[in-house]
């Protein structure tokens, strides 16, 4: 960047986009953007032509290219659709995002560039389109892999590793109610996503991410939500072998946010209350009869209960000073 700087003798930066473009331009890869989706884009990044520039640099750089792509109105297009309605828009706007803006350094700063010109709910549904899961065989996007049932970690780990982004320190325009919120409205993309697949998510965004989402249900006296959610990180950290004292680690945590003994009481009868009817709704389950090629009814209830049996055990083991 600071080469390029040299090289065009510090002329002003729209003389510089001019030689960028050039640059770009001269690239199969990057020009293929525009058409028809590539299979690799090896183009040189923004981030290493403008390494050293100032944020205001950076910015006109960053508008440049969108008038360049005309991406504003491909974006447009699809957070104001049906979701899956225009999947090959859905990826090729993936693809120049990850491989054209988001391919090199300080990715905080043009990952806020692309969402934050948007309202929230168009945030939450372009980051989806960015970083979630998509189909091996043709790339599209999976609109439905939340809703439908458990998934696994590598199909919400590119969403974390996103929210862990904007979450720290180097994304300042970011707050974390802006975090908050956004992932809050994530969690309903394209429809309300199951539980355990919202508490994965929560636990592969880092411990610090995780504290603040469920404080803020905990502030907000949503205590019968806040149960369920903690439930099904027990039952995630059980399933995904982490160590469970993180769970009841957490839990403590959460609890010293309420401000009353009663607040606290009531959200740990919440806890177990929600244990028990997921027992039993889960028992009731098999006892119907109701099983797949996995068996998969079978297998929900077996972690379920050892996940609440390791879950108390841990809280015996410090409740006993051992």
């Amino acid at each position: 960047g600071l080469l390029l700087k040299r090289c065009t003798l510090l002329l002003p930066t729209r003389h510089r986009l001019k030689y960028v473009h050039k640059v770009l331009s001269g690239d199969r890869d990057f020009r293929a953007v525009g058409r028809d989706p590539c299979p690799a884009l090896v183009s040189p990044s923004p981030q290493m032509l403008t390494a050293g520039w100032d944020e205001l640099e950076c910015r006109r750089v960053f508008n440049f290219l969108c008038e360049l792509s005309n991406l504003a109105r491909k974006v447009q297009t699809v957070v104001s659709s049906k979701p899956g309605s225009a999947r090959r828009l859905e990826l090729r706007i993936r693809l120049f995002c990850r491989a054209v803006l988001l391919s090199g350094g300080d990715s905080a700063f043009w990952l806020t560039r692309l969402l934050k010109p948007w309202p929230m709910v168009n945030q939450a549904r372009l980051l989806y389109i960015i970083f979630g899961p998509v189909c091996p065989r043709d790339g599209h996007v999976v609109w439905q892999k939340m809703i439908e049932g458990p998934t696994d970690e590598s199909s919400l780990k590119g969403l974390a590793e996103a929210i862990k982004l904007l979450y720290g320190t180097e994304a300042r325009e970011w707050t974390a109610g802006d975090v908050i919120s956004l992932l809050d409205e994530l969690s309903v993309v394209p429809q309300e996503w199951l539980l355990e697949n919202n508490a994965r998510l929560l636990l592969l965004s880092g411990n610090s991410i995780c504290f603040t989402f469920l404080a803020s249900k905990a502030v907000s006296g949503r205590a019968v939500e806040l149960a369920r959610l903690m439930v099904f990180m027990v039952l995630v950290c059980e399933k995904d072998l982490y160590c469970m004292d993180w769970a009841v680690k957490m839990m403590q945590k959460v609890c010293k946010v309420f401000s009353t003994p009663r607040e606290r009481k009531n959200f740990l009868q919440c806890l177990e209350n929600t244990f028990a009817h997921l027992l039993m709704d889960m028992l009731q389950a098999v006892l119907a009869g109701e099983r797949d090629e996995e068996d998969s009814s079978f297998l929900n209830l077996f972690h379920l209960m050892n996940a609440q049996a390791n879950f108390h055990k841990e809280i015996l083991y410090l409740a006993m000073g051992s």
